[in-house]
Order: structure tokens, then C-alpha cells, then sequence
């Protein structure tokens, strides 16, 4: 046990439902006391904490694959740090773990909720992007739900996210013939091509996504792994070659609409042309973990694996944070640090 502990953390609660895009009223970052764990436990001082996409929906009071955050609690999320005191077998001060107990600079947790991870592979931030959650979303919804295989092309949308621009990247490296992503900017597009290797992008602010990807895509594409929604699907649909799949893993230009958005119009594609659209969940996808790790390790190692993290200084703006995400400000995964 350490000598010294900490007597109190800020944590971020939700206060409020937010109706369309989140407002800084809707959250309050307030004090709450630490204590020694009790048996079996572990106390964790955060030293990066995630915000991704699918938080805006545990911000809505509505049954989903995930609970919604409860108003006047703290909020959770990935989160990676280290042992500042341990009541549990197997876990000892100084080491680090990833656990789900981000948005607050000290975690009290089950240890056996954590896990883990060493910073002489990789980085720390890197268990929460790259490494991480959204590593494996990447890895499981390209190889496993969209089947995947040699010679396909691939279409990416939100291709400068910590998802997207892994996908694009795992596809050339498994020998896609033609990989295309769609991003928010001019800057974040020569990011795709010039970094990461995309063999096209474009700017989907810069004219029709239909027109934009039937010129990227003049041969058509085989798979689709979908983050944004609404306009980008209906392109795909249009460009898809026969027996397309689609991974289907978020949908974020709807995720603050206060009005139901209308789905694609040329949904009748989808009969002539045999295609597959899959919805994914990360968490069905666990058996998948080692696998992930050892080989996108490898990748990372031998630098044929590129990432970007978007780093926000200090909890006190993790709301900026989480909003800046939404608006498509971060390049990569977002993060906030606590050190």
C-alpha cells in the first residue's frame, strides 16, 4: 500500500440529457473523495483517459448494447494509468494498467477490470487508439465482419480517425488493390495519401460523395467500413461491386440530430447487387485480442503501421475534448492527458 495517497479526484459527471449537440451545461467536473481499496481492488491514477463517438449515445436516456451515463455520476470510458495502491493479488504499485474507468484523474476498480499493459512496447496513449479499442474495431470489422480478403477494394469514411486510418492501413498491408478514404479537410486528405498510404481520398465538404467517390473509385469498391452514415452509405450502395460488404460501425453525422435523418435512397442496390451490410460491436470480437496485439505490435515495431493522436492538456477540458471529437477536430485518436 502506498504511504501517501491522494484524498480527493475530479471526475466528470453528466448533469444533464443533452438535446442535439452536447452543451458545457450538460456537464460539471466536481470533487470527490479517495480512500485506501478495499479487498481485491486497486486505486489507479489516470494518466490518459478516451473520448470516442459512441459516448454521445450514452448521453441519451435510451435501452442500447450499452447502459446509458447516469446523471450526477461520474462518466466511464477507456482509461489507462498506474497503480498508485493495491489491495489485490497480482497487481502491485507501479504498474500499469488499461481499465474503463476514464473522465477522472483517480479510479477505485475491481482489479480484475484491469489490465496490464507495458509501456516498453508502445506508448500508453497507445492502449487507447492504436492498441486499443479502437485498434481492434479496425482489425475485427475489416477482417472478420467484412470478410476481407486479397485483391478487394476498400472505401473508408472518417478515414483520419483513430478507426478509419487503421482500416486503410491494415487493407494495404493484406494486399487491397485500391484503398479510398473520405475525411473533413484538405490537410487531413494529404494526411491519407501521403502518410498512410491511401491510394485516393477526398474531401466530403468539397462536392457530392457520390461524385467524389465514383471518380476515386472508377472500378468500384468491395468493401465499405462505414463511420460516419447517412450520405457516405448511400455512395457506397451506388459504388459497390457485385457481393459488397459493408461493416457498419458508426454513424456520426447523425449522432446529434434532433430529427430522424432519412436513410439511403437507393436501398433496391442492395437486392441486384447481392450486397452484405453488417452492424459490428467491438465487444463481440474479444476472442480476437491476442491475435490483434501480436500482429499490429509487429506492424507498429517495423513501421509499417502509422498513427496520430490528438492530445487535449488536463482534465479540466475533457468536455473541449469530447466536442472537439464530434466536430472532427482531432486527427487520429483523441485523447486527454492527465500528465
Amino acid at each position: 500500500m502506498s504511504a501517501a495517497l491522494p484524498t480527493s479526484s475530479r471526475e466528470w459527471h453528466l448533469v444533464a440529457r443533452p438535446h442535439g449537440w452536447p452543451k458545457a451545461e450538460d456537464f460539471a467536473l466536481r470533487e470527490a473523495a479517495v480512500a485506501a481499496p478495499a479487498e481485491g481492488r486497486i486505486l489507479v491514477r489516470n494518466k490518459y483517459f478516451s473520448v470516442d463517438p459512441y459516448m454521445r449515445g450514452r448521453m441519451n436516456d435510451v435501452k442500447s448494447y450499452t447502459p446509458p451515463f447516469k446523471l450526477d455520476h461520474p462518466m466511464d470510458g477507456g482509461a489507462v494509468g498506474e497503480v498508485i495502491a493495491s489491495n489485490a493479488e497480482g497487481f502491485a504499485v507501479g504498474d500499469h494498467v488499461l481499465h474503463g474507468l476514464g473522465w477522472r484523474e483517480i479510479a477505485d476498480l475491481p482489479a480484475k477490470h484491469a489490465v496490464k499493459v507495458d509501456p516498453e512496447i508502445a506508448p500508453l496513449s497507445a492502449y487507447l487508439g492504436v492498441l486499443g479499442m479502437p485498434g481492434l474495431t479496425a482489425y475485427a470489422g475489416l477482417f472478420e465482419v467484412a470478410s476481407f480478403k486479397e485483391g478487394d477494394a476498400v472505401f473508408v469514411s472518417g478515414a483520419a480517425g483513430a478507426v478509419g486510418s487503421q482500416v486503410g492501413q491494415l487493407a494495404k498491408l493484406k494486399g487491397a488493390s485500391r484503398v479510398i478514404g473520405s475525411a473533413g479537410s484538405d490537410e487531413k486528405v494529404k494526411l491519407l495519401t501521403e502518410e498512410y498510404g491511401f491510394d485516393a481520398a477526398f474531401n466530403y465538404k468539397n462536392g457530392p460523395v457520390r461524385d467524389q467517390l465514383k471518380a476515386a473509385a472508377p472500378d468500384g469498391i468491395d468493401v465499405y467500413f462505414d463511420n460516419v452514415g447517412g450520405e457516405h452509405l448511400e455512395a457506397a450502395i451506388s459504388s459497390f461491386n457485385l457481393h459488397g460488404r459493408a461493416t457498419i460501425c458508426g454513424m456520426i453525422a447523425q449522432y446529434n440530430s434532433t430529427e430522424p435523418t432519412p436513410g439511403p435512397s437507393n436501398m433496391a442496390l442492395i437486392i441486384g447487387k447481392r450486397l452484405r451490410l453488417q452492424g459490428m460491436l467491438v465487444g463481440d470480437h474479444a476472442h480476437l485480442q491476442g491475435q490483434f496485439v501480436q500482429e499490429v505490435a509487429g506492424w507498429l515495431a517495423s513501421g509499417e503501421l502509422k498513427y496520430q493522436e490528438t492530445k487535449v492538456e488536463g482534465i479540466e477540458n475533457g468536455y473541449d475534448a469530447f466536442v472537439g471529437l464530434l466536430r472532427g477536430e482531432n486527427t487520429g485518436k483523441m485523447i486527454v492527458s492527465l500528465v
